[in-house]
């Protein structure tokens, strides 16, 4: 399995990784949502079927401003998505 999340985060290099084990473990329940809430990135790929955000071509769409990680300023959450989507395109 890949240590990508369906968004592309590396979890391992995660401010959080520890407390959180990414969404491929446990199941889109991402420390940034509401307790018992699943990420609706992950909620996407999976009703999609998909394996990840890099087999669609709407990535990175609206769904990832929705769910931003609350800690990022704007200019830190566009280079986080931009290193999200190479990640995925390097994992493919």
């Amino acid at each position: 399995m890949s240590n990508l999340s369906v968004c592309g985060t590396d979890c391992r290099t995660c401010y959080c990784y520890g407390e959180c084990s990414g969404c491929n473990e446990c199941s889109g329940k991402v420390f940034h949502m509401p307790e018992g809430t699943v990420c609706a990135i992950y909620d996407c790929t999976v009703n999609k079927g998909l394996g990840s955000c890099g087999e669609c071509s709407e990535a990175p769409c609206e769904i990832w401003m929705k769910v931003r990680d609350p800690k990022f300023s704007d200019e830190e959450f566009a280079e986080n998505i931009e290193m999200r989507i190479q990640a995925l395109k390097k994992d493919q």
